[in-house]
């Protein structure tokens, strides 16, 4: 819902439009990758309901594998209720519903479409324990593991010690090592193991910090109406860009771009962008995704 700020508690406040939107972390990320010319399999759990249906039908349509999805008897599909404010802030609650029973063999059928090459992308939407499960298996079949630790919550360090990359924003870089200062932070999180750690800026861009230090990635200047997909959209993009051998510095800047371009539109999934609108909007070279 769109709303003209966002309220304090115990406020009401008038919105505006309602709209419901397909959406989740991982199937936002999923459609980001497959939008960008990924090859991407999702794997998941939704509930035996319509709205479980939807989803399935909609990453079927953005050229997702929906085969690892699977449809839970007894929990009803997550859900998120966001609030959106002028000028593209938001809010969101999140209820996890049958993300929340994702386990072992869920994870187990993850790992086996796993080769040496390939990527596998996770976030904390699902039990902790199944990825740390995802998170061995893939490191025993030699895929690149990317985590995006969204929600915030505190990590276990030898569940980071085994990534190739983390990605969070400013909150979740604080909540992992408690500090304020995105550098300090990023640093900080690679002492912990990640062999590439990734701090998300919003308008301010990103940065990362690898083996030869902290470095910034500049944003792109857009005017910004809802940022919801925005996080999402970096994912997709990072891992399009990874999975083409491209260089740190270059697969965040295409992740940056793909971030700016979703703000400019509501809804998540809706907003996410496709290569052509990148080129166009931005002027890029995304010669490698021809390759």
């Amino acid at each position: 819902m769109t709303v003209p700020r966002l309220p304090q508690p115990g406020e009401t406040v008038l919105g505006d439009r309602l709209g419901s939107y397909p959406g989740g972390k991982g199937a936002n990320q999923a459609v980001a990758a497959a939008r960008l010319g990924g090859q991407v399999a999702m794997v998941g759990r939704v509930g035996n309901d319509s709205f479980g249906a939807g989803l399935i039908e909609n990453l079927t349509s953005n050229r997702v594998d929906a085969s690892g999805v699977e449809r839970d008897p007894a929990a009803p599909t997550g859900a998120a209720l966001i609030y959106v404010e002028d000028g593209g802030q938001n809010m969101i609650v999140v209820a996890p519903g049958a993300n929340a029973m994702v386990g072992p063999g869920d994870a187990q059928r993850a790992a086996a479409r796993l080769g040496r090459g390939d990527l596998l992308v996770l976030q904390l939407e699902i039990p902790i324990a199944v990825i740390e499960w995802a998170v061995q298996a893939a490191r025993e079949a030699g895929a690149f593991i990317v985590l995006n630790a969204a929600p915030a919550q505190r990590l276990e360090p030898g569940l980071l010690s085994q990534l190739n990359a983390l990605v969070v924003n400013e909150r979740e870089a604080n909540t992992l090592v408690g500090h304020e200062d995105p550098s300090t932070a990023a640093a900080a999180l690679r002492t912990m193991g990640p062999k590439v750690v990734i701090v998300t800026l919003g308008p301010a861009g990103s940065l990362y910090c690898d083996e030869t230090g902290v470095h910034r990635v500049e944003p792109f200047d857009v005017t910004s109406i809802d940022s919801t997909g925005a996080g999402d959209a970096f994912m997709g993009a990072l891992a399009v860009g990874l999975a083409a051998a491209l260089p740190s510095a270059a697969a965040i800047r295409f992740a940056n771009a793909a971030g700016a371009a979703a703000t400019t539109s509501l809804g998540a999934q809706a907003a996410l962008p496709r290569l052509d609108e990148l080129r166009r909007r931005f002027g890029l070279d995304l010669s490698f995704s021809e390759q």
